[in-house]
């Protein structure tokens, strides 16, 4: 089996993306001494996968002692050296001419290797490694071809070799030991009556240069059925400073040895786990002696003496319930500054290992009450950390987090951050449930991140990935196909917790099988770890479609169909996160038929519980945007649209998953009035106010996708280097590249059209949030027109309370008279205005209001309990006004409240203060704020704007 990294899925259109490509090598001669000229060439390697259009060389030797030393002329990782840029011959290969004594600058040259790469090769943008001898001598070990050999105990193990040049000396050892010499040219040994585990080492040598080659043998000196202390969990479970227990359930299986930094990965029967009939036969063992606090690292080597056809005696894997492992494929990219002190790769191992440490210090929450905000006001910013900042880590969340505070957001959304395959990803190809992804940085900082939210008022919510997983998983390896033993493979019919083909049409990866008691054990102790461990607020469970073991890949209609199966198994999710959190937020990323979904919605109501729905309301919110009349009803961003009792739906116009709204403004919106043209950048973000008009005060939770409130243009095609590559392009679409960072290098913050949407969405989600109508009802009038029109209302509120919202949005690019047919005549206030003090008067509530192209206005009944106004005899002044290192007021006053736009209070002055006494500002950010001054019992507010 070829080893494939998806390094993201998407929802629906299934995108594989196999960035390490399996290219084929030749070198000209084939046989060549070091200090020969050779030419290396590549075919079968398509750069344009990449999304670039040059390869470079990247390349390193041994020498006789076996030391591997890179080539000095490599460069970085993501910026190769120029001067290993490889020749495009025109015919589809690639070629590179060099000597390795002159290349490699050394003289001690027995083995070369190398693979083919981008300049830049973060995302695995490279080929796989390629390896060959040096010199007329070539070595070549006929047996065994395994590294790893599984034998009964008491046989025998045969070990052949060969050999060019003529004779060579060969010493085979064994457990260090010299169990044989021979000189030949065509070596053949049998090792008998092996009755323990063996390291073996061949060395080959001739005329100074030598080969070493290292195998090993498993046998099996018979399982210990012994009952475990206690009932523990699978993975590790603490039981002191120096004691740990490890508990693998691996049905089918023969033996299991625990290889570890404990033993030098070369286990012996004190490290056989013994295996408890009376818990279904699972194998655990006690590591006892261990030194508090110290790290070690594990692996499982699994034996099956009789495995199914194409799979392995022998699979060697990380833990599959692993918190923190260590990855030979990904952890050489993990930059120190995101998880400084990483544990090392320890030497000579393959695949991932499983991380132990005893004596760890438990995190100290500083918020351990957090009471979640309601699900109606749910306002959920997604974000995917590598592209949020240039850090691409936790600590830039940190570091903005009056960003969020400021948008009055109340929950993030963090896209996956489960250990996944490679680095650069959306993390949809998760391959540890239970393990952070250390690319982002460490626990601590992911819960320093939660706690900081917490103390802020602002859910954490986690995108969890169970519908599928890739080759690196645990529980795929343990039964995997590898007919071609490249230790990749997907899932046997043995496997107890994966199909071997998928059960939806939908499917990436290997499909779960959720009706598997296993797989639901699992899933409930992934649920279990991050709810307990690190304070999650919710989940968003990524493709529920695929959670059915009905269907078949090719049957679309029955994967959209209604499935009971899925419905009860996902129920039984819900019920198990509400055991854990009463208030747990559970959020299916379905996009399916309403009358599925209803099930879901609708579920324990009466508990004032109900699963969140993903509600893309996208192609509709965009043709308003874009200024088109047709295919732009927006009533499905309502719950009553798709049955649902209770507002569940977490509607939004822009995930992830779309395209930019603003991108398809700019380059395909209504362009046919010149003095407002959508496709000219400042008129398109300025519209984005009245998207967000038409969205947010709609009843139930909504959602952003990150720097939507920015009026964010670039394509989600956008490659790491700012280009554009749209689906279909020749050299790939990029729409997994990491995205360059415009919003924070060009302060969007600061520039004013931009500012304004972010301000306008700002006071939007406040309103949302704070006053009780947005609870209430609703109706949308929307479709064939391009002024929508939402009335938002709740007749149980008092009458001298808000109680009633009018929406009013015009997406034409000239101006529009709208008829508001509001509810009933009187005074409707502007409930932007902060002031609470713009109003209108109505006596007929047929009146048209004008409304501007592309802006909005949003009536209330009363005045918002946000509003800043106050009725006040003084006429006092605030000066100087922009005002940079301090404001005065002109008379004396005797307090002084600093609000920002949100009406949150920032700095509150109280002792009397004379006329003109300066009030600091040299450390509040630029924009605009109110000033709040009393005197004798009498107060005025005036807008200060600080730049």
């Amino acid at each position: 089996m070829k080893r494939t990294l998806l390094l993201a899925t998407l929802f629906f259109t299934i995108i594989s993306f196999a960035q390490v490509q399996n290219a084929n090598f030749t070198i000209t001669p084939s046989t060549f001494e070091q200090n020969e000229e050779i030419t290396i060439s590549v075919s079968d390697v398509d750069p344009g996968i990449w999304g670039v259009t040059d390869v470079y060389l990247w390349a390193w030797y041994k020498n006789s002692s076996g030391t591997q030393s890179d080539s000095p002329t490599n460069g970085d990782w993501t910026n190769s050296s120029e001067s290993q840029k490889m020749t495009d011959n025109g015919d589809g290969t690639y070629s590179y001419t060099m000597t390795p004594t002159t290349f490699y600058n050394a003289n001690d040259i027995v083995e070369i290797g190398m693979l083919v790469k981008a300049k830049n090769g973060t995302g695995d943008k490279k080929t796989q490694d390629y390896l060959t001898n040096v010199g007329s001598f070539q070595f070549t070990l006929n047996a065994p071809t395994e590294n790893l050999s599984v034998i009964s105990t008491g046989g025998d193990f045969s070990i052949s070799a060969s050999n060019s040049g003529g004779d060579a000396s060969y010493t085979l050892s064994a457990n260090s030991s010299i169990i044989n010499q021979q000189t030949t040219s065509s070596y053949s040994f049998t090792d008998t009556n092996i009755s323990e585990n063996k390291n073996y080492t061949l060395e080959a040598t001739k005329n100074g240069v030598s080969f070493i080659r290292e195998f090993s043998v498993l046998t099996n000196p018979g399982v210990t059925s012994t009952p475990m202390p206690a009932d523990y969990s699978e993975g590790i479970n603490y039981i002191s400073d120096t004691e740990a227990i490890l508990v693998l359930n691996a049905p089918n299986k023969d033996y299991v040895y625990v290889a570890g930094s404990f033993n030098d990965y070369s286990p012996d029967s004190n490290y056989l786990m013994n295996v408890d009939a009376t818990r279904d036969n699972k194998f655990w063992i006690s590591l006892t002696g261990l030194t508090p606090g110290q790290i070690e690292t594990y692996q499982y080597w699994v034996v099956d003496e009789t495995p199914v056809q194409g799979s392995p005696e022998v699979v060697k894997t990380a833990d599959p319930f692993s918190t923190l492992v260590l990855s030979p494929f990904d952890d050489p990219g993990i930059p120190a500054l995101s998880y400084p002190d990483l544990p090392a790769y320890p030497n000579g191992q393959e695949r991932e290992v499983t991380v132990l440490q005893t004596g760890q210090a438990e995190y100290n929450w500083q918020v351990t009450d957090f009471q979640k905000p309601k699900i109606e006001d749910l306002i959920v910013y997604e974000v995917l950390i590598r592209d949020f900042d240039a850090d691409r880590n936790y600590q830039d969340l940190i570091d903005k987090i009056d960003y969020f505070k400021d948008l009055n957001i109340n929950a993030i959304h963090l896209m996956p951050v489960m250990e996944y395959e490679g680095n650069e990803s959306w993390g949809y190809n998760t391959a540890f449930h239970m393990a952070l992804d250390k690319f982002y940085g460490t626990e601590d900082k992911l819960k320093e991140f939660i706690d900081l939210c917490h103390q802020n008022d602002i859910a954490v919510i986690l995108d969890l990935v169970l519908n599928h997983a890739f080759g690196r998983n645990p529980l795929v390896r343990m039964w995997m196909d590898d007919p071609d033993g490249d230790g990749w493979g997907g899932p046997t019919a043995e496997n107890p917790y994966f199909n071997t083909s998928p059960r939806h049409s939908y499917n990436v990866g290997n499909d779960f099988n959720h009706q598997s008691a296993l797989t639901q054990e699992y899933s409930k102790r992934v649920i279990k770890h991050w709810v307990e461990e690190f304070k999650i607020d919710g989940f968003r469970w990524d493709l529920t479609k695929g959670f059915t073991q009905n269907c078949t890949a090719s049957d679309e209609s029955c994967t959209n169909a209604y499935q009971q199966d899925r419905i009860d198994v996902l129920k039984s999710y819900a019920d198990y996160s509400w055991s854990l959190d009463d208030t747990h937020y559970v959020i299916f990323e379905h996009l399916g038929g309403s009358t599925e979904e209803q099930q879901w919605a609708n579920y324990r109501l009466d508990e004032g519980k109900g699963i969140m729905l993903w509600g893309k309301m996208t192609n509709p919110y965009n043709q308003l945007t874009m200024g088109y009349n047709s295919d732009n009803n927006i009533s499905g961003m309502g719950h009553k649209s798709r049955g649902f009792d209770a507002p569940r739906l977490l509607g939004y116009a822009e995930s992830h998953d779309e395209e930019r709204l603003m991108f398809k403004n700019v380059q395909y919106g209504k362009a046919s009035n010149p003095n407002h043209n959508v496709r000219e950048l400042s008129t398109a973000i300025s519209r984005m106010s009245a998207l967000g008009a038409v969205t947010i005060p709609i009843p139930g939770p909504k959602m952003i996708w990150h720097f939507g409130d920015l009026g964010m243009e670039n394509s989600i095609f956008t490659c790491s280097d700012g280009s554009v590559n749209l689906p279909g392009g020749t050299d790939g679409d990029c729409k997994l590249d990491t995205k360059p960072q415009p919003q924070w290098v060009n302060n969007w913050l600061n520039e004013p059209v931009r500012r304004k949407v972010y301000e306008d969405w700002a006071r939007l989600h406040q309103l949302k949030i704070e006053e009780a109508v947005f609870e209430g009802d609703y109706t949308i009038n929307s479709g064939g027109t391009l002024t929508p029109k939402i009335y938002v209302f709740d007749p149980n509120l008092p009458t001298n309370e808000l109680r009633d919202v009018v929406v009013l949005a015009n997406f034409d690019v000239v101006d529009q008279t709208v008829t508001p047919d509001f509810p009933y005549t009187g005074t409707w206030y502007d409930l932007m205005d902060e002031t609470g003090s713009a109003s209108i008067t109505v006596t007929n509530t047929a009146d048209g209001i004008n409304i501007p192209a592309g802006e909005f206005k949003i009536f209330g009944n009363a005045v918002s309990t946000l509003s800043t106004n106050e009725v006040s005899a003084l006429n006092y002044s605030v000066y100087p006004n922009p005002a940079k290192d301090y404001f005065s007021i002109s008379n004396k006053v005797d307090e002084v409240q600093l609000f920002d736009m949100n009406g949150r209070l920032l700095k509150d002055y109280k002792g009397g203060f004379d006329a003109n006494y300066r009030f600091e500002t040299n450390n509040l950010n630029t924009g605009l704020y109110f000033v709040r001054y009393t005197h004798e019992a009498q107060s005025q507010t005036q807008k200060l704007l600080i730049h």
